[in-house]
């Protein structure tokens, strides 16, 4: 009965199977790698001629050169970290790392992106109200949970803040899949997905099967997810397959088989929103792993927040403006005011984005102030350790101060070279009074920063150079609200199942590991 059941739920995803040995050799990833390799391939060519016939004037070049990336490096708003990873690689190749370090700040590829996103965004962020009141109430309590809000509200977007909101804190992936489907299957006008990743399997195969059953009812279903999935985990055709199912999908940024930086901007949100009255944020993608269904890396944990009412519609503008940048011009208005305030709904409420086309590191500048106004404690739970200078400086400096600081990290890692780079941090964190722990059953995914019992942000922000500087990400601040103990709860609980990390054991790591760690902090920034 339970196999009949689960052929069932996966009738739709089997309506877009591939044929796998067909796609692994004809399809657009080996298509895309190999034209490549032949632009690599052409470009050392011409480069070893030239080279070959012109070698003083390379030399007067590559003098030039090297010394105008210097420069600009010594005066850029490139934090501290980058620099010197910028810097050893034109120490070690002048002209080369010169030449790379020219390529990838021309936007090569993704000016047209910058453009329209810029576009869509001046002509979208008046439909997000402010509503006065509540930023005066935040005023008054001379709370510095005001003093962020000012800060959101100079971003592009003019991030509200939000009362008569309700939030559910879901601590697993299993509980955020339950309330997905839960929720979906009451729409009556819209369901807007945005998702990194998208498997097929059975969570996407169960989401898909509500989907295509809304779809029918006249429900309008829109699918966005990122392009990287084409070459990993999707056909390139998938959004027209979606397409033959009444669902409108698009790819955020396909891989193209040309050279371009383009590729290093992903879209790493994870957004749901449905009618305008609900939506639903965090770590898990739409993959079974995240919900525990198969088993990758031990027993994945992850973390996510169901929102009803009025700060829905931030979420509604990120996912319809990311949306029309891959397609055609259409009002976002219809979609937005439609929630009412939920009564008894305490607490404030900020939906905010970040994105890498603009000189705001907004992500990063959010988990600076908690920690900077931290007094009691700082509880965080992350995948990876990546830091720039400015991060670090920020968590050691709270636990000098006295903060209770913890730092929870997987224990079974899903990738060895970042974990190892993770472990060049522990001693110095350790040494300021960071207490870091290992999540012992398995991978720990969860996005969640929790300060003083009022203080909390669950989303989709690792702490890495990749989140903070180079995805498009979201998340959801909370202050004063109820979810803030359930978050803190989730984090204590968690804790029992965890394993804390001490100097001994960081002197006894593998020297294999300790070296790669030590090898891959020298380009940290690029990972």
């Amino acid at each position: 009965m339970e196999e009949k059941k689960r052929k069932v739920k996966l009738k739709a995803i089997r309506l877009l199977k591939k044929d796998k040995l067909f796609s692994a050799v004809f399809s657009r990833a080996t298509i895309v790698f190999i034209l490549i390799l032949l632009q690599l391939w052409l470009i050392s060519i011409s480069f070893g001629w030239l080279l070959g016939e012109y070698r003083v004037f390379f030399q007067i070049f590559e003098a030039v050169i090297t010394v105008a990336s210097v420069l600009y490096l010594v005066n850029s708003r490139m934090d501290t970290t980058s620099k010197i990873t910028w810097l050893v690689m034109i120490m070690l190749a002048p002209l080369l790392g010169s030449l790379f370090l020219l390529y990838t700040k021309q936007d090569l590829g993704y000016r047209t992106l910058r453009r329209r996103l810029k576009e869509v965004i001046l002509n979208s962020s008046n439909l997000l109200k402010q509503d006065e009141e509540v930023v005066q109430e935040l005023s008054t309590q001379h709370s510095t949970a005001y003093n962020l809000v000012e800060y959101l509200r100079r971003s592009d977007n003019k991030f509200p803040v939000y009362k008569g909101t309700s939030v559910t804190y879901l601590p697993t992936g299993e509980s955020f899949f339950a309330k997905m489907k839960e929720e979906m299957l009451k729409a009556k006008q819209f369901i807007f997905l945005e998702y990194f990743i998208i498997d097929e399997g059975l969570m996407w195969g169960e989401i898909l099967a509500i989907l295509k059953q809304k779809a029918s009812e006249g429900v309008e279903i829109r699918v966005l997810y990122d392009g990287m999935n084409e070459l990993s985990r999707l056909s390139f055709d998938y959004t027209e397959r979606l397409g033959k199912l009444g669902i409108q999908a698009r790819a955020f940024a396909p891989i193209t088989p040309f050279l371009s930086t383009y590729y290093n901007y992903r879209d790493h949100r994870k957004i749901l929103v449905i009618d305008g009255q609900v939506a639903f944020n965090g770590g898990a993608n739409l993959a079974d792993e995240y919900i525990n269904e198969i088993e990758r890396f031990g027993h994945w944990k992850d973390a996510g927040v169901l929102l009803k009412g009025p700060a829905v519609d931030s979420f509604t503008v990120l996912f319809l403006q990311m949306w029309t940048s891959m397609g055609s011009d259409e009002s976002l208005a219809p979609y937005i005011g439609l929630s009412q305030p939920v009564n008894k709904a305490d607490g404030y409420v900020i939906p905010y984005g970040d994105s890498p086309l603009d000189r705001d590191n907004v992500g990063e500048n959010v988990y600076i102030d908690m920690l900077n106004h931290a007094r009691e404690y700082v509880h965080i739970m992350t995948p990876y350790l990546i830091l720039s200078s400015e991060l670090e400086h920020a968590i050691r400096f709270a636990a000098e101060r006295g903060v209770d600081v913890k730092l929870m990290m997987p224990g079974i890692p899903d990738k060895k070279i970042p974990y190892a780079l993770a472990k060049t941090y522990y001693k110095i964190l350790m040494e300021s009074g960071v207490e870091i722990y290992e999540y012992t059953p398995g991978f720990n995914h969860s996005k969640v920063f929790v300060a003083d019992g009022v203080k909390a942000v669950v989303g989709t922000i690792n702490l890495d150079y990749r989140s903070l500087y180079h995805h498009f990400e979201c998340a959801t601040y909370l202050y004063r609200s109820p979810a803030v103990a359930a978050v803190e709860a989730d984090f204590q609980q968690t804790l029992l199942l965890c394993h804390r990390v001490t100097p001994d054991e960081l002197s006894q790591l593998p020297i294999l590991m300790k070296l790669t760690g030590v090898f891959a902090k020298v380009v940290a920034p690029l990972l």
